[in-house]
């Protein structure tokens, strides 16, 4: 066997490898479920929600791409869901602490507000919206498993904008007793942990049924694939950078595409220094620098 055979051989079985391994925060199948199965995303947005009267969605995508304007950054959803009263919802497993992902929840509920509000219409037609990432880290370091964000008035707390518009960060490392214990099981599911609750229950069972499913496990081990070739690129214009002296733009750009795809394929943070490292021997400063 040749030695690219036997790379091909040992990628092709890592790849298998993590569609065994799948669980509910990886963002592909997430997806998928939530499209498949739409009675448990109304059970999920009912547990984030519990204020709201959600009777049935009317309207679902997932891997939803919206891209207004040719110059515009597109915006791929995981779950795009628009319950019976015309709220719409986007729902989005965020694995990784880009250190962006305020704006980036701002970002997306402008393009979604984009595609809403047809020409000529008056804004006061415009939907109520809700942004939902799922997170295994606590974005703002209060022990919160919730962080709710509607628009509130500095000056008087008790008055929101009425806009809308709110946008959720849930927390599965939350350590307050400040959501429902049902909320609390599913975040907890998406940690790894495992329990007798009902909807969690549900939640697993379609999870190991989805591994069966050899259509997304083809279309699931394609993007992966995908993924790699990304990281091997970043590698590649790097170390071409390293042969052409003086092209210091050439090796920035491998550099910041390597640690993108790093993340976009779940590498922690730790991790992707350290091969970042091996491979350009930065400072800590320019580390930090690509890191940010």
């Amino acid at each position: 066997m040749t030695s690219e055979n036997k790379t091909w051989k040992q990628n092709l079985e890592g790849l298998e490898r993590s569609w065994e391994s799948i669980g509910i925060s990886n963002d592909f199948l997430f997806g998928k479920l939530m499209r498949k199965h739409p009675g448990l995303c109304q059970k999920l947005l009912q547990r984030i929600l519990p204020e709201l009267e959600i009777d049935h969605i009317e309207v679902m995508e997932t891997q939803k791409s919206i891209d207004e304007d040719i110059d515009a950054r597109s915006v791929r959803l995981d779950a795009y869901v628009k319950d019976d009263s015309e709220r719409v919802y986007s729902i989005e497993m965020q694995m990784t602490d880009t250190k962006e992902l305020p704006k980036r929840s701002r970002y997306y509920s402008a393009m979604i507000d984009l595609q809403l509000l047809d020409k000529g219409m008056r804004y006061r037609y415009l939907n109520d919206s809700y942004i939902i990432f799922i997170c295994p880290f606590d974005l703002y370091g209060k022990g919160r498993h919730m962080y709710t964000f509607d628009g509130r008035c500095k000056e008087d707390p008790g008055l929101t904008i009425g806009d809308g518009a709110t946008r959720i960060f849930l927390n599965t490392k939350g350590t307050m007793e400040d959501v429902s214990a049902s909320l609390r099981a599913f975040l907890d599911y998406v940690d790894g942990r495992l329990s007798d609750d009902s909807f969690v229950q549900e939640l697993e069972e379609a999870v190991d049924e989805a591994k069966k499913n050899r259509e997304w496990r083809h279309e699931f081990m394609t993007l992966m694939l995908r993924d790699q070739e990304n990281i091997e690129k970043g590698i590649e214009l790097g170390r071409t950078e390293g042969r052409m002296e003086g092209r210091a733009e050439e090796r920035q750009e491998g550099i910041r595409l390597m640690v993108s795809a790093l993340r976009d394929f779940g590498i922690p943070k730790e991790e992707i220094r350290k091969k970042i490292q091996e491979k350009y021997q930065l400072t800590e400063q320019e580390l930090e620098e690509y890191l940010k």
